[in-house]
């Protein structure tokens, strides 16, 4: 069965030795950004503050996810679990989507708060990163909005909140994103969006918020799929919109439309402070709700690794999967410390130029704007072992006629190599390494055999090998 919710979760943690409760009072200017980010750079356990600065009550939990080990643990798998088994495991649940269910109440409707109550400097934001545009309320945590058309299309996705007052927020919408479709409609016709803030749910729910479904499709669904079964439902107090009933805290308002104040910079997930400070969109709060002693989850996102790259490793890679489903295409991988920037592919030599139609086929999907990067290999590489890769690339990708570049192609703005002009406009260019034999290679004279043990040896002598490991003192 999947968590209830996040509480659940935590003692999950606790009982497989992956939680530090920190007793101890500490500042959310910086301190707890810095013991959160060195945990993450020392493979360490997940943090949960008990006590925050000026805000009473109120905990903080640090890396929710931000190891495979538990995000093994929040799908109910074993912590040891392969990369390559969670991202299949991962694969089989998305691909069955469960519709939410909508009850009549739940625990984040234990506090409700409106008016001059509002305020969301109470809930111990933190200021993550030195030189951050201010506090960040929104690192773990996705917005839910609902299409302008009468579509039926709701969308959850994790974008960045920062606080600008007691009851506003603003944050980066790009145009490319889901949420970026849905403000063009709305500020094109000068009508408020809708939105919710939804903190602290089910560590699969949150997951769910990464995922990308497309225009017209719900993230709810596969985030349901993940758990294996429907994630539980509310309506909210001030829109009209659901949210899980069993998150720790509730944001809810509009986005208004043509109205822009400087928000950033940020320390973002490709481990860089890429955008500057510029007016952007602002979310007007019109209500909080949230439960009793309330947990604000935090993702402090910097080099990797970190939730933003594990995450990323498994919603993009299912996004490429989808992509190359066609094609020869054996295994697919995003390496975590790629920032979600890079796709690995391993497939059958069938045909000359598989490398170039799995690029393209890559690019030309929703993917294709964030993955400038794409690397094909042959069969015999574990896509998901990095030091394969590289000796694939260092011995294999031909230095000109491996080497495939596309200028002038969409990008991400977060980027960090793309310069200011091409940030602006989401401008940048893609890159093919192939490192696959040509298929009119002869296996027997122009293909070297690979000197690995399982390819090496006869059958014979690596199952005896193997069978004595033990007896040979090992």
């Amino acid at each position: 069965m999947a968590f209830k919710d996040l509480r659940e979760f935590i003692e999950a943690l606790e009982k497989e030795k992956q939680l530090v409760r920190v007793k101890r009072e500490v500042d959310w200017n910086l301190e707890a950004g810095a013991i959160i980010r060195r945990a993450y750079e020392l493979e360490e356990r997940a943090t949960l503050f008990e006590k925050v600065k000026d805000a009473p009550g109120v905990r903080m939990m640090g890396g929710p996810i931000g190891t495979y080990s538990r995000m093994a643990l929040a799908m109910g798998m074993s912590a040891d679990t392969s990369v390559k088994e969670i991202a299949n495991e991962f694969d089989r649940r998305v691909s069955n989507p469960i519709k939410p269910m909508l009850v009549s109440k739940g625990p984040c409707k234990e506090n409700i708060l409106k008016g001059d109550d509002i305020d969301l400097f109470k809930f111990g934001a933190p200021m993550a990163h030195d030189g951050d545009g201010g506090r960040y309320i929104s690192t773990w945590a996705f917005i839910t909005t609902r299409d302008l058309e009468d579509t039926g299309w709701v969308n959850w996705g994790m974008y960045r909140q920062m606080i600008h007052t007691k009851n506003t927020l603003g944050g980066l919408i790009l145009p490319g994103q889901d949420i970026g479709r849905m403000y063009q409609k709305y500020e094109k016709a000068n009508k408020p969006m809708p939105f919710a803030t939804v903190i602290g749910a089910d560590p699969l729910a949150t997951v769910g918020g990464s995922l990308s479904a497309g225009p017209g499709e719900c993230e709810a669904d596969l985030a349901g799929g993940l758990r294996k079964e429907p994630i539980e439902m509310v309506k909210c107090e001030t829109v009209d919109l659901e949210v899980p009933a069993h998150a720790e805290l509730i944001i809810e308002g509009h986005v208004l439309p043509k109205v822009r104040v400087e928000e950033g910079p940020f320390g973002e997930y490709t481990g860089f402070r890429t955008s500057p400070r510029a007016p952007r969109p602002v979310y007007e709060v019109t209500c909080i709700t949230h439960r009793n002693n309330p947990i604000l989850t935090v993702s402090n996102m910097g080099t990797p690794v970190d939730e933003a790259d594990i995450v990323m490793t498994l919603c993009w890679r299912n996004e490429a999967m989808r992509a190359v489903k066609s094609l020869p295409v054996v295994e697919v991988a995003m390496p975590a410390y790629g920032s979600g920037h890079m796709v690995v592919v391993s497939v059958e030599r069938a045909y000359s130029g598989v490398a170039i139609h799995v690029a393209n086929a890559i690019w030309g999907s929703k993917l294709g704007y964030l993955v400038p990067f794409v690397v094909v290999v042959d069969k015999d590489v574990d896509v998901h072992n990095l030091g394969e890769v590289v000796h694939a690339i260092s011995t294999k990708c031909h230095p000109v006629r491996g080497v495939h570049s596309r200028p002038n192609t969409p990008g991400h703005a977060l980027m960090p190599f793309l310069d200011f002009e091409e940030r602006l406009w989401g401008r940048a260019a893609n890159l093919l390494l192939d490192c696959t034999w040509p298929v009119g290679w002869d296996p027997n004279i122009e293909i070297p055999p690979k000197a690995s043990f399982g390819n090496i040896f006869p059958k014979e002598i690596q199952e005896k090998v193997v069978a004595n490991w033990e007896n040979y003192g090992f």
